[in-house]
């Protein structure tokens, strides 16, 4: 399991840290909501662990934006706050559970399996749009069942359209998701790896599967717009 550890207390979290690692996880660590937010959206976690109490963006504005760009990562919410109203909010904004410090590690632990196993039940293995496949796990890219060789950077621009198949998705979006929040990256840099993925998939006026959307963004989807 693949997890990603928002918290600012350094003891804490290395103490979970060790100990989830000895039970066969995988963790990132973030010390404050900015750098938390910018890899919950720019890696594919099983699960972000994230402490509502942070510098910079607290754990309710990380799980808003996520939830804001169609980030369907499930969350687990760590608070010292119980108060009713407080765990309300954070699962009207799309947190998937929460526990209430102090908790136990094996607790944790349960919460945590469930987590994943509710997403795996749920998530698909393979993104699919016309005859194009992309599978998150190995990381191919299949077009009409011939493989596709992308960089780091073109497959992560393609996942992140795959996964709002259908929908359009901002320039601003799509440069924060793949390039991060504090990226210098322009309009023209997005243009070109856009290009170079056409040119990968198909260029073509019949099976252009990625589309522009003239002054918003662009959008992938079967149907060629009017």
């Amino acid at each position: 399991m693949r997890l990603l550890l928002v918290e600012d207390d350094t003891k804490l979290s290395a103490s979970l840290k060790k100990g989830l690692e000895e039970e066969g996880c995988s963790v990132e660590l973030a010390a404050d909501g900015e750098l938390g937010l910018e890899l919950a959206l720019h890696s594919d976690f099983d699960v972000v662990v994230l402490d509502v109490m942070l510098p910079n963006l607290d754990g309710f504005q990380i799980v808003r934006r996520l939830r804001g760009s169609q980030n369907s990562t499930p969350v687990l919410l760590l608070t010292a706050r119980d108060a009713v109203s407080d765990i309300v909010a954070g699962l009207d904004l799309g947190a998937d559970d929460y526990l209430t410090k102090p908790f136990s590690f094996e607790v944790l632990l349960a919460r945590l399996r469930t987590i994943a196993r509710r997403r795996a039940n749920h998530r698909p293995l393979t993104l699919r749009v016309a005859d194009l496949e992309l599978d998150p796990s190995s990381r191919t890219v299949l077009r009409s069942g011939r493989e596709i060789t992308l960089t780091k950077t073109e497959f992560n621009l393609l996942q992140y359209l795959m996964r709002r198949s259908g929908k359009v998705v901002s320039r601003d979006a799509l440069i924060d998701a793949v390039w991060g929040l504090d990226s210098d990256i322009e309009n023209n840099t997005l243009d070109a790896f856009i290009r170079l993925l056409r040119r990968k998939i198909g260029v073509e006026p019949d099976n252009r599967l990625i589309q522009t959307i003239r002054g918003v963004g662009y959008s992938i989807r079967e149907e060629t717009p009017e």
